[in-house]
Parts: C-alpha cells; structure tokens; sequence
C-alpha cells in the first residue's frame, strides 16, 4: 500500500548537519515535505512544546542530551507536551543492548545506519500500520515493548489482548 504523507510533520533531531541533510532528502523522496530539524536533544523538547509533529526522527549519540535521554524525557516528563510521539531511533551501531536500550528508553522503532529511503519508508510504514498500544508501569512508559505474543506465558502480569474492531 502506498501512503500521501504530504501533511505528515516530522521532526528531526541529529547533530551532525550532513547526517541530517540526509534524512531530510530521503524523507523528501518519500514524499515527507514538512520536516523541521532539531540539533539536539534539547532543541528537540524545545521545538515539541511549540510545535506539533506527528513523527520523531532521532540520532541516538548526542550531546548534550542524547537519543534515549531525551526519548526518556519526552515519555516520561510531566510538560511533555507529546509523550505518545512516534520516535524511530537510528544510529551507526546495531549492537544489541543499544537496541534494547532504545527500546526500553520507548523508541518505536530502531534504524541503522548507513540510511535508504527504502528501510526509512519501511520503519515509518511500520509505525503507521502497526502501532503499538502504550504501556504504563511504575519504571516505564512507552510502546509495548513485546512484539510477539507469548501464548504459554500465564504470568499474572499477562495482558489480554482486546478484540479487533471490524469497520465495515
């Protein structure tokens, strides 16, 4: 399925300006026109509580205020103005505990680096088609972080899946 994303607003946070012409041209290619740029973590809070934005694209190693910090921050904060935005997270290093890091910061989805239009499209594809409904416990908040569900799994913490509305 192909989607019209000319009204879709997406932020990008990426302190490497290069990188971030990048991610702007390919989102372009897309079909992505509305894109504003963020150098770090804390512009991005900045440009969240005085615009709105219906994605995040986020380099993970920043500074100040890096990727998951500051995807902690939009989460978690009590003046977040967005805190159910969807982030995809990218970087250069696929190592699995930073995946798991972004994911437990509440990343949607993770991208890595070196970027093509084609695997952008595929992770905001994912965010559109998939979304995952939000959790909410005493250490975190964010997307559901299980992408499988478990069916031997009878835990007292096991969810219950609500039924799927069929829309005629």
């Amino acid at each position: 399925m192909a989607y019209q994303f000319d009204n879709v607003r997406v932020l990008i946070v990426e302190d490497n300006k290069h990188m971030a012409r990048l991610v702007r041209t390919l989102l372009a290619a897309i079909g992505l026109g509305n894109i504003q740029i963020a150098r770090d973590g804390t512009e991005a809070f900045e440009a969240l509580q005085n615009n709105s934005f219906d994605l995040m694209i986020t380099d993970l190693a920043m500074r100040p205020i890096d990727g998951l910090e500051m995807t902690r921050m939009i989460r978690n904060s009590e003046d977040s103005p967005c805190p159910t935005i969807p982030i995809i997270m990218m970087t250069g290093h696929s190592e699995r505990h930073l995946v798991e890091e972004a994911r437990d910061a509440g990343a949607n989805e993770f991208l890595c680096k070196p970027l093509t239009a084609q695997n952008l499209y595929q992770r905001i594809v994912s965010v559109v088609e998939q979304p995952r409904m939000f959790v909410r416990t005493s250490a975190f908040f964010g997307p559901d972080r299980r992408r499988r569900v478990d069916e031997a799994y009878a835990g007292a913490e096991r969810r219950i899946a609500a039924p799927l509305a069929v829309h005629a």
